[in-house]
């Protein structure tokens, strides 16, 4: 039981109070970018959780049990980028072959999932903390959905803004800067909760 709920309030606090790109700032390209509709920000966040939590386990394996015992601690950075490019290029191919519609939406940005600082910013805070398995798992799956609760949310606020009177020199990226601004102070919000 104490696993249990160490693992929800984990999830709790990576998703929401420490958010990735919220709090720490960590993968705004994509935020920014696949952000204008819901369906393809649940797409992204989707496939940014199973590149994220799939990239963790299998950098901590990498990084416990090669990196460190042969004293390459030097080139984690590099292997971790090595095995994200390869993660991204799996699941590019599976959206290619299985759901071919959320490919073409998500274009040019499911690429940039290899860039993304926050996949590689969870990878290297894993191993810089010493965290063991299940807390780096909780620490992933924690901030992968925060990133997947980020985006849907400023979807759906940028669809509800297409229809909203908006001053001309707002329109376009500045209105969408002005909404993640509004959106951080709230998040930061919860700061104040405690467990």
């Amino acid at each position: 039981m104490r696993y249990v709920s160490g693992f929800l309030l984990g999830l709790i606090n990576f998703a929401l109070l420490d958010n990735v790109v919220l709090s720490r700032f960590l993968g705004l390209c994509p935020f920014l970018g696949v952000s204008k509709k819901t369906s393809t920000a649940a797409g992204m966040g989707t496939a940014v959780v199973a590149v994220i939590t799939l990239s963790s386990a299998i950098t901590y394996v990498i990084n416990r049990y090669v990196l460190i015992p042969l004293g390459l601690v030097y080139m984690r950075t590099i292997a971790f980028i090595l095995i994200i490019a390869a993660l991204v290029q799996s699941v590019e191919i599976i959206l290619k072959k299985k759901i071919p519609s959320l490919y073409k939406a998500l274009g040019v940005y499911l690429p940039l999932i290899t860039t993304n600082c926050a996949v590689l910013g969870v990878a290297i805070d894993s191993a810089q903390k010493g965290l063991g398995f299940f807390d780096a798992m909780v620490f992933s799956i924690g901030t992968s959905l925060g990133f997947l609760i980020s985006i849907v949310l400023m979807a759906g606020i940028r669809e509800r803004i297409e229809y909203n009177k908006i001053p001309k020199s707002f329109k376009g990226m500045p209105i969408v800067l002005l909404t993640a601004g509004l959106m951080a102070i709230a998040f930061f919000g919860f700061k104040g909760v405690s467990f």
